[in-house]
């Protein structure tokens, strides 16, 4: 069994609670796909070793929430100054009608890429642009393209049954699916790809666009019992503006949360990207139900939507993870400057006192992989997958720290990652991704870019 050594670090976070949110190294073996080893140890005959003196290791983020294909649409200036509903119909919608199988390889490329090199080994794309005799196998693409860089990949499989009102005049790649052709969609990807083991490299999630929108009231019961007769999760947008609670207000008499129980999608295998605004009871129900948050304050900054409430439900014993959300929403989608924006957010509104590194570290890592069904995944301990991220403190932007452990993510900016591990396989190396031609990826969203914009 191939056996991996990485000597002298100066610090471990772990993505575990309270004091063992950190381990004395300063060593850690590898060990095959899972971590044998953490403390002072010695090299073993034959073992790779890898010198990490001003080195700090994380588990390796967990993104529970992404829109790849979004990745070759970054400030678009039809959206730049949008709130989230014009700026739906503006970008997301309006921009469907370039979907096809080169953009979506290019897009998943880039945005696949940018994770990695922040030190993420765990990513869950939700991909709705499906539609009716729609030309190429996305769901296909998305996991070759995963699989050509070494990441664990989630497809939370998305899509309509329905139009939004709120969408005028949208192309035909936006055009629904029927109900039939959606639920069939998600049962031929759980055949052909889901893993159901906590180690797996490959799930599926059934994740229509948004309950209150994008499918008839009626479907949703009939969408949750699927999902959880091929025993898979559920997910979704909720709550992200104050639309959501407008709507539901007016159309159902409820709250989002409330509407959520009434057609039952609550409960330990149901998480949803931003939940942004919750009232307090709401925060209890999702707390008490199990039902998990991908947390994507970097987005709801940018669009205006708010701050999601992720320590308080944190605090009463919720679940919360962190997600990027789409690039068209955030033009730095990687987990390094998502994890230093949650860091920050919550502290300027609630005080200094209310969330720490070490709680978004485990958010990031721990948090995402419960939402996602991976429990041998997401923390730094003996027994677990090899999921980390040694990170690089040579740079004057770390120079002074007195703690350095909290470098990544408490002084921001690109990740200074030294290596990358998924399941043992050592995905980034000297801070570039093997076999990746930068440059050649670089062109090809230029060439996107102008395929859409014009000369």
């Amino acid at each position: 069994m191939a056996s991996t050594l990485i000597r002298n670090a100066a610090g471990f976070v772990t993505g575990l609670p309270g004091a063992a949110a950190r381990a004395t190294g300063p060593d850690l073996r590898i060990e095959g796909t899972r971590i044998a080893a953490i403390g002072r140890l010695e090299p073993l005959p034959g073992e790779t070793v890898l010198d990490a003196t001003d080195c700090v290791v994380y588990p390796g983020w967990v993104n529970t929430h992404h829109h790849l294909f979004q990745s070759v649409l970054k400030g678009v200036p039809a959206g730049i100054n949008l709130q989230l509903v014009p700026w739906l119909s503006a970008v997301p919608v309006a921009y469907r009608r370039f979907a096809s199988e080169e953009s979506l390889r290019t897009a998943a490329r880039i945005g696949i890429a940018e994770l990695v090199l922040s030190g993420c080994t765990t990513v869950a794309d939700h991909h709705y642009a499906y539609w009716p005799g729609m030309p190429f196998d996305a769901s296909q693409l998305l996991f070759d393209v995963a699989a050509e860089f070494g990441v664990r990949f989630v497809l939370l499989r998305g899509g309509a049954t329905k139009v939004r009102d709120s969408d005028q005049n949208p192309p035909p790649q936006a055009a629904p699916e029927t109900l039939a052709q959606f639920l069939a969609g998600v049962e031929r990807d759980v055949q052909r790809f889901h893993q159901p083991g906590g180690d797996a490299m490959r799930k599926v999630v059934m994740s229509p666009t948004t309950p209150t929108w994008s499918v008839a009231v009626p479907e949703l019961k009939e969408i949750a019992r699927a999902a959880r007769a091929m025993g898979i999760g559920l997910h979704s947008h909720m709550s992200e503006s104050h639309d959501y609670v407008a709507f539901c207000r007016d159309v159902h008499g409820c709250r989002p949360i409330e509407f959520c129980e009434r057609h039952e999608w609550l409960g330990r295998d149901v998480f949803y990207a931003h939940l942004v605004h919750l009232a307090p009871h709401e925060i209890r129900m999702l707390a008490e139900s199990g039902t998990g948050m991908s947390h994507c304050p970097q987005s709801n900054c940018r669009l205006g939507s708010g701050i999601a409430p992720a320590p308080a439900l944190d605090a009463m014993g919720g679940r919360v993870s962190i997600g990027v959300d789409g690039a068209a929403s955030n033009e730095a989608a990687d987990m390094v400057s998502e994890a230093h924006a949650a860091w920050l957010v919550h502290r300027a509104r609630d005080g200094a006192w209310s969330t720490t590194v070490e709680d978004v570290v485990r958010w990031g890592s721990a948090g995402g992989a419960d939402l996602l069904g991976l429990a041998d995944v997401g923390t730094l301990e003996v027994g677990r997958q090899a999921d980390l991220a040694v990170y690089s403190l040579d740079d004057l932007r770390y120079a002074g720290l007195h703690d350095p452990a909290i470098g990544p993510v408490a002084a921001g900016g690109a990740a200074r990652l030294k290596h990358l591990f998924c399941a043992g396989r050592e995905i980034v190396r000297d801070g570039g991704i093997p076999g990746l031609d930068r440059a050649a990826l670089l062109r090809e969203a230029r060439q996107a870019v102008r395929r859409m914009t014009g000369p």
